[in-house]
């Protein structure tokens, strides 16, 4: 399994990353958010985890994802934490979860390193905190699991396999109510391997290319069904050669991503600090600080501008909206005025 980013929401786009077990959907958190969709409790068969651990929703989005998965080989770990759990509450899955040490182990490992040991804080009002939703078919079903919220949400009933069609509106009204205001939003969508996926394609490509070259070798094979055979191989080539091509593409992108991770789990604290001791033997640090101070107060000029900017819209919308249910108090007094004088 992998995870593909997704750009465009269409059937053509999903198409290529058949088949797709579920999606996860990120975006700001924005606190006090309303949303008064129902909540389900003990529904059979669907696995939900409420998050019970701080900055671990990505992790606990996935887990919710693949353990409704029955198309998916699992491993020993999370098939043994799904038949331990299936009698607990949501909110005992979510603590049990963070005990499993192979999970924590996975988690940790793409932590970013903290050479320095800050005060832990909680966040504050202009803090951008971020959330990941997975979304799942179970049965004909498809559920919105949160794990910030009590139960899986029923988004509806699918047919013929068809179950991104009824995800596909409710992740499209988010990213519209959040375009409104935040551009930061992500969807990922967890998929077949494609490495796997084009190895078993040209697996059936050459038992299919066998069996031609064995009906081509028959001795009543007429010339009209060599030619055919014969066009029929080279149609089979062209695809083998193809997806030879795509394989190397995929081992490329696993020696990127090895590499991504390695950069985002180094420490780069020494690099840092000899970079700082020769530009300050070259007389170069005093000039840069400065114009990073003078950077970071044009960053706070125009975050507190645009705090402003933002508080005035808000105070212009009130006065919009008390002034138009005044109007409305006075139309519908002066109406009852009228009836009563008539």
């Amino acid at each position: 399994m992998e995870v593909q980013e997704i750009y465009e929401l269409n059937s053509e786009t999903m198409d290529r990353f058949e088949p797709v077990y579920g999606l996860i959907f990120l975006f700001k958190w924005v606190k006090g958010e309303k949303d008064n969709r129902a909540t389900l409790d003990n529904i059979p068969n669907v696995f939900f985890a409420k998050q019970m651990i701080s900055n671990a929703c990505g992790t606990q989005a996935i887990v919710n994802v693949l353990l409704n998965r029955k198309d998916i080989e699992l491993g020993e770990h999370l098939t043994t934490f799904k038949e331990f759990s299936q009698m607990l509450p949501a909110d005992v899955r979510g603590e049990q979860l963070g005990n499993i040490a192979s999970i924590r182990t996975a988690h940790n490992s793409f932590a970013r390193p903290e050479p320095f040991v800050f005060d832990q804080t909680a966040a504050k009002e202009d803090d951008d905190v971020f959330h990941f939703v997975g979304y799942v078919p179970v049965g004909n079903n498809v559920y919105e699991l949160d794990g910030l919220k009590s139960g899986p949400i029923l988004l509806g009933e699918y047919k013929e396999d068809k179950w991104l069609d009824v995800a596909r509106p409710a992740i499209q009204d988010r990213i519209s109510r959040y375009t409104q205001k935040e551009i930061r939003f992500n969807l990922l969508a967890l998929v077949k391997s494609r490495k796997d996926v084009y190895e078993e394609e040209l697996a059936t490509l050459k038992v299919n290319q066998m069996e031609i070259e064995s009906k081509l070798t028959s001795a009543d094979v007429n010339a009209e069904e060599k030619t055919r055979y014969q066009n029929e191989i080279k149609m089979i080539d062209i695809q083998k050669n193809d997806l030879v091509l795509k394989l190397k593409e995929e081992t490329n992108k696993r020696n990127t991503w090895t590499t991504e991770n390695v950069r985002r789990k180094h420490n780069y604290v020494p690099f840092i600090f000899n970079l700082l001791k020769v530009l300050a033997e070259k007389g170069k640090l005093k000039e840069l600080r400065e114009e990073g101070k003078k950077a970071s107060a044009e960053r706070e000029k125009k975050k507190e501008e645009e705090k402003k900017k933002a508080t005035a819209r808000k105070e212009e919308a009130k006065a919009t909206a008390e002034k138009a249910k005044a109007t409305v108090d006075k139309a519908t007094g002066d109406e009852a005025t009228k009836k009563a004088d008539t």
